[in-house]
């Protein structure tokens, strides 16, 4: 039997094929929405400026921090479809508790002015209050085994029902200067507080992923969840963990939101659950557990945030704009099934 001889400079050629096919496939919509920010700054001079630049950072910087909330749920085969609400909680409570003393529809009227402290003060209340409902989500999802996706879709009910009711659903704003300067300060004149925040956040959370023995934890749930048991991993306290910090994570993200907007309403962070899905799954944080750093979800909220500025300065109309987020959601999650196929 004779074999037939295989000309070995075929094979890198096919390989670099194989590679870029593949390069081209998982990371197409970032490809595609490079291109279509490269053609928005052709079209529109007025987009590349540093000005504009900064302002797309600024809003990267609070969603950020609320992804990073949600990559850990995901990563543990999860997920947390209360983000927004919580968000929007922590926005109106922050509101109502640091509006200035002479403001005329002053929520609390007889709440005396405590320094410029108070402002830390509120912050601390914000998380310990979303931490509650990330408890309760941790408990439901470890001790009762209920789906994360139904048990995080009802405290989603529930945390807006509770912002309705203690807010009535009366916008707030009128906020005192020292909330605001948190989101629209600067450090030397040049660092933005609003920046300075995430980027912490960010290496605090990428610490926590990959040094420690938590984050070693995390992934071995998301990989296979019965094994880490066997193993000895505490896996219902490592959940619960995960969701009170992702929480926490996005108390603080609404309270950043709040001072940054200068104002609230219960319909604050509507929607961007799904917007933070969608960025950690763009930047490889499979929705299939056990996958995902945190340099790859900086790099989704990002592009999910050039594809709406993109949109803005192109004039398209706000109705479309919805339409494509969701296209961009749905080709992302797709593309991590193939991937996840395609590994097993």
């Amino acid at each position: 039997m004779t074999s037939k001889k295989v000309n070995s400079k075929d094979l890198p050629m096919q390989t670099n094929k194989v590679n870029i096919k593949d390069f081209l496939i998982n990371n197409g919509i970032i490809v595609v929405l490079i291109m279509l920010a490269i053609f928005t700054a052709i079209k529109q001079p007025s987009f590349g400026p540093p000005e504009n630049l900064k302002n797309i950072a600024l809003n990267v910087a609070p969603r950020f921090i609320i992804a990073c909330g949600v990559s850990g749920c995901l990563i543990t085969r999860g997920t947390d479809l209360s983000a927004g609400r919580m968000v929007g909680l922590s926005a109106c409570l922050a509101g109502t508790l640091l509006q200035k003393p002479g403001y005329s529809g002053k929520f609390f009227p007889n709440l005396p002015d405590f320094g410029i402290w108070w402002v830390l003060v509120v912050l601390l209340i914000c998380i310990a209050v979303c931490a509650i409902f990330g408890l309760i989500n941790g408990m439901v999802v470890s001790f009762l085994q209920v789906p994360a996706f139904i048990g995080t879709l009802g405290m989603q009910l529930i945390v807006y029902g509770v912002c309705l009711v203690y807010t009535n659903a009366t916008p707030i704003g009128g906020y005192r200067p020292a909330y605001t300067e948190v989101a629209k300060g600067r450090l030397f004149g040049f660092f933005p507080y609003l920046f300075l925040i995430a980027l912490a956040v960010g290496l605090v959370i990428w610490f926590v992923y990959n040094k420690t023995p938590h984050g070693k934890y995390m992934y071995a749930i998301g990989g296979n969840e019965q094994a880490a048991e066997v193993s000895g991993v505490n896996t219902k306290k490592t959940k619960i963990i995960i969701y009170v910090t992702a929480a926490a994570l996005y108390a603080l993200g609404g309270f950043l939101v709040g001072a940054k907007s200068g104002g609230s309403s219960v319909n604050m962070g509507m929607g961007w659950e799904l917007e933070a899905i969608a960025a950690c799954t763009i930047g490889g944080v499979s929705v299939n557990g056990g996958i995902g750093k945190v340099s790859g979800v900086l790099i989704g909220v990002l592009v999910f945030e050039i594809l709406k500025t993109c949109l803005q300065y192109l004039g398209v109309d706000t109705n479309y704009q919805y339409i494509a987020q969701g296209v961009v959601i749905v080709v992302a999650i797709a593309l991590d099934i193939r991937k996840y196929i395609a590994k097993k």
